[in-house]
C-alpha cells in the first residue's frame, strides 16, 4: 500500500500507531529497507499520558524509535473531553501538548499535530480551542491540524471558524474530516480555499462509522478544478489506486464512487449517449482519462440509436446509424427490457444478439435437454444437474452433482463444452445475483415464489470479465440461459477476435 501512495506521489503517508500493536512496529522496521521516491512517511501516536513525563511515555518513545522524520500526534481541544474524557484538568492537557511536540522536536523530529474535535470544541469553548492552537505552534508544531472528528460541522460554520483561525496564526494549518454529515470532501476543499495547506483523508474514504474525507475525490477536484498541484506523480494513476486498496481490504468497490467508480462516467439515456458522443464535455466534468478511467455507454429502455452504434463499437463492430440491424438491435433491446432483463453493462448477453443479428453467430452448440434435481437424503442435500448439449455434430450427454442446484448446472455444461472448447478451463463464476422482477406491473403481478426473477452472471478468465442476463418465472431456466450465454460469448470472444485482427468486422 505504502509503494502504491508513493507512486501516486501522495506527500504524507501516516504509516501507523507503533505503541497500539505490533504489527504497527513490524511496518517501521521494514520501512528502513524500502526507498520511497516522494512521500514522507508519518509515525502517529497521542499526546503524553497524564501524570507520565514525556520522556517516559511508551508512545512517543516508540515513535522516536520507528527512524522517521515526521511524527503525527493528536491531542484534545474539546474542553468536554478533556474534563470528562480524559479526566485532566484544561491546563495539564495544555501541558501534555506542549511537552509531548516538544519531546520530539528535541529527537529531531518534524511534528504534525491534530487537534482533535477542534470545530465542536471551538462551538463549545472558542477560548480554550484556540489556546491549544496556539500552545502547538508555540511548542514547535510544523503543522496544527483542526480536525472535525465527529463529521458533524456543516460548511457555512466550516468556513467562518476556519477562516477565524487561519488569520490569527502563521503557523501552516490542515483539516481532518469525518463524513459524519456527508461534508467531508466538501469541507475539505473549503479549507483549501481558506488557505489550509493539507488535507488528511483515506483513499475510497476508508475510515470510521461514515469514514474519512475520500482522497480520490479530494485529490482530482484540486486538481483538475482549483488549480491546486496536490500529488506528485500522475493524477492518472488514481482510479488503480483506487481498485488497489479495495481489493487489499477485501471490500466491494462503489461503482458509484465520483472520478474512480467503475459508473463514474457511463451514460445511459440516449439524448445523453448522443451528445456525450458529440461533444465529450456535455455530460462529462472531466475527461475520463484524466483519472485513469473510462467511459462507459449502458444500453436501457430509454436507449437511441446512438447507444447501440457506440456499444457495437465498443464490442469491435462498425454499425452504421441508420441500419436495419441497429433498428432491430435497438427494438430488441427495449422489448427485453420490457420483458424485466436489465441490459446495463451486461456486455455478454448483448454481444450475442449483435452476432445474431449481423449473422455473425457460428453453429457451434446447441442445448437439446437439461434437468436438474435437488434431493434431500439422510440430512444432506444433493444436487445433480444433466444435459444434452450437441457441438457440431456431436451430441454429449453429461451428468454433474454440485454443491447447490446452480453449481451442479453450471459444472454439468462445463464438462459438456470442455472437450471441444478447452479454452472455457480459464473461465469462472464471480458473482451471481437473483432479483424479483415485474415485467407487467398491474396485470399480472406475482409475487414472492411465483414471481418472474431475473439472474444476472459475471465471469472472468482472469483478464477480462463479461456478465449476462437471463429472465424466467423459474429460476433454473434463467440461470441456463445466462450460464449459456455467458460461455457462448468467451468462445465466439475468443475465436472471433483472431478473425478481426485480420481486418474486423464491418455491417
Amino acid at each position: 500500500m505504502t509503494l502504491k501512495l508513493d507512486e501516486l506521489g501522495v506527500p504524507f503517508i501516516e504509516g501507523g500507531w507503533p505503541s497500539s500493536n505490533p504489527k504497527d512496529r513490524e511496518y517501521f522496521k521494514a520501512l528502513k529497507d524500502i526507498s520511497l521516491s516522494c512521500s514522507k512517511v508519518t509515525a502517529f501516536g497521542s499526546t503524553r499520558r497524564k501524570g507520565v513525563s514525556a520522556q517516559r511515555d511508551e508512545s512517543l518513545q516508540l515513535i522516536v524509535e520507528s527512524d522517521v522524520e515526521w511524527a503525527t500526534i493528536f491531542g484534545k481541544s474539546w474542553d468536554m473531553h478533556v474534563t470528562h474524557v480524559l479526566c485532566a484538568s484544561l491546563e495539564e492537557n495544555l501541558e501534555m501538548i506542549a511537552d509531548s511536540i516538544e519531546y520530539l522536536k528535541e529527537h529531531g523530529l518534524n511534528v504534525i499535530f491534530d487537534a482533535e474535535h477542534f470545530y465542536d470544541g471551538f462551538k463549545a469553548n472558542r477560548e480554550y480551542a484556540l489556546n491549544v492552537i496556539k500552545t502547538a505552534a508555540e511548542a514547535g508544531a510544523s503543522r496544527v491540524v483542526l480536525c472535525d472528528t465527529n463529521g458533524g460541522t456543516l460548511p457555512w460554520e466550516f468556513v467562518k471558524i476556519t477562516q477565524e483561525v487561519t488569520k490569527m496564526f502563521v503557523t501552516p494549518f490542515g483539516v481532518h474530516c469525518h463524513n459524519d454529515s456527508g461534508m467531508a470532501v466538501a469541507n475539505s476543499l473549503l479549507a483549501v480555499v481558506e488557505g489550509v495547506l493539507q488535507v488528511q483523508g483515506t483513499i475510497n474514504g476508508i475510515g470510521e462509522r461514515c469514514g474519512n474525507a475520500d482522497l480520490c475525490q479530494v485529490i482530482p477536484s484540486l486538481e483538475l478544478k482549483m488549480g491546486v498541484k496536490a500529488v506528485a506523480g500522475s493524477l492518472r494513476k488514481i482510479s488503480e489506486v483506487s481498485s488497489y486498496i479495495y481489493q487489499l481490504t477485501n471490500l466491494r468497490p462503489n461503482p458509484y464512487q465520483p472520478y474512480v467508480g467503475k459508473y463514474a462516467f457511463a451514460h445511459k439515456g440516449g439524448v445523453h449517449i448522443d451528445a456525450v458522443l458529440k461533444v465529450e464535455r456535455s455530460y462529462e466534468h472531466v475527461d475520463p482519462a484524466s483519472v485513469g478511467n473510462t467511459r462507459i455507454i449502458a444500453l436501457s429502455e430509454v436507449a437511441g440509436r446512438a447507444a447501440i452504434v457506440a456499444k457495437a463499437r465498443e464490442l469491435g463492430f462498425e454499425l452504421n446509424r441508420d441500419s436495419e440491424e441497429t433498428t432491430r438491435l435497438l427494438n430488441r433491446v427495449k422489448w427485453l427490457e420490457n420483458m424485466g432483463y436489465q441490459l446495463e453493462n451486461v456486455n455478454g448477453t448483448f454481444y450475442m444478439m449483435l452476432l445474431e443479428e449481423l449473422g455473425l453467430k457460428m453453429d457451434v452448440l446447441k442445448l437439446i435437454s437439461w434437468k436438474t434435481l435437488v434431493e434431500g437424503k439422510n440430512g444432506e442435500v444433493v444436487s445433480e444437474s444433466t444435459v444434452r448439449i450437441k457441438v457440431g455434430d456431436k451430441l454429449f450427454h453429461e451428468i454433474s452433482e454440485g454443491d447447490g442446484p446452480v453449481h451442479a448446472q453450471d459444472m454439468a455444461i462445463r464438462k459438456a463444452l470442455i472437450e471441444s472448447f478447452p479454452e472455457i478451463e480459464r473461465v469462472r463464476l464471480i458473482n451471481y445475483k437473483v432479483t424479483t422482477v415485474d415485467v407487467h406491473p398491474g396485470i399480472d403481478d406475482k409475487t414472492g415464489t411465483g414471481a418472474t426473477v431475473r439472474v444476472y452472471i459475471e465471469f472472468t478468465d482472469g483478464r477480462e470479465t463479461w456478465a449476462t442476463v437471463g429472465v424466467s418465472p423459474n429460476i433454473l431456466k434463467a440461470t441456463k440461459e445466462a450460464l449459456l450465454d455467458g460461455y457462448s460469448y468467451y468462445i465466439h470472444r475468443t475465436r472471433l477476435q483472431k478473425q478481426t485482427c485480420r481486418g474486423g468486422f464491418e455491417k
